[in-house]
This record gives structure tokens, sequence and C-alpha cells, in this order.
């Protein structure tokens, strides 16, 4: 299989696994969540990590492109995304599936959102267990505040763009621009 595979897909990979161990070892080794605390891989053509999100209300959102509950809710996401105009950072966190997967699900569209992969899916297995999802539902979101303390959890889909914007309203006092 591996012969079957492109240069640019094996380091695409390779990169999808150090990031997931770096991730995994940043998570167990903390005591809090903090957007500090997580590296990700990007897979919206852009390398970053959490730290550069400092001092920036995060929402952390796990989710998988064969979820239909996940997709639902993406539309929203992407639009708190839009609308915040960087004063709320969306990070739309891919579980167990490829970048190229991720990449056909969103074709030629470029969200605004981050979208981040955790191809392993250790990263959403340890915020599950630290955060109460015991079922490991998706989608799975927290918002994090901008001292990198989790406001409010939610398993499952948001069913509209107002519920989340009231969610974000009672987390961070944020209200629709």
């Amino acid at each position: 299989m591996a012969s079957r595979m492109s240069k640019k897909t094996r380091v695409i990979v390779i990169i999808l696994i150090i990031a997931a161990v770096v991730i995994v070892g940043i998570v167990l080794s903390r005591s809090s969540c903090s957007p500090s605390d997580v590296t990700l891989h990007i897979i919206t053509w852009d390398e970053t990590t959490l730290s550069t999100l400092k001092e920036t209300p995060v929402v952390l959102n796990f989710w998988a492109t064969w979820c239909n509950p996940c997709r639902m809710e993406l539309p929203y996401l992407e639009a708190v995304a839009q609308e915040s105009a960087g004063e709320i950072q969306v990070v739309a966190i891919n579980v167990g599936e490829s970048a190229s997967t991720v990449q056909t699900f969103f074709g030629d569209y470029e969200p605004t959102m981050i979208v981040a992969s955790d191809r392993n899916g250790e990263a959403f297995a340890d915020y599950c267990q630290k955060y109460g999802n015991s079922r490991g539902g998706i989608p799975f979101t927290l918002f994090v505040d901008s001292e990198g303390i989790v406001q409010y959890i939610k398993i499952g889909a948001f069913q509209s763009e107002t519920e989340l914007w009231d969610a974000l309203n009672d987390a961070f006092g944020t209200t629709i621009p």
C-alpha cells in the first residue's frame, strides 16, 4: 500500500502522525486546557499552534465528515468564524480521518475557521475523558476563554446558528455582530 501512496500523501501522513504524538504529549502533560497547550496539524493550508490564539476566546469543535449532525452544524461554526472577525477563533478538529478526506469534503471552499486534524483520535479521547464526554459522542464542542478556562461544553450539535450565538453570549458575553 505504501508503494501506491504518492510522496505528498506520505509526507502528509507522517506530519499527521507526528502532530498527533505532539498533541497527546502536550495534552497529557498539562493539568488545564488552555489554547496554548495544544499544537494541531492545520488542514486549511496553514500550520499554527493554539498558542497563537492566546488571549482570544476559542471554540474547539470535534467532528467527522461521516457525522450528519456535525455536517449540519459546520455552517453555524463557519458563520461565527466569519462574523466574529477574529474576536473568536473557531477550530474545527476532524477526528480520525485523513487530511485528503477532509480536503475533499470542503472541495474548493476555504473555510474561515481553522480546520485541524486529530487523525488517530487521541486528543479527542483525552478531551472526552477530561470534560465528561464518556461515550465519545460527536460533535463535541468546548468554549475556552481568553484565560484558557473551559467555560462551556456541548455534546451533540447546535440546532441553529442562534443557539450557537446564545451559548457564546452566555460563555463569553459575545453577541451577534
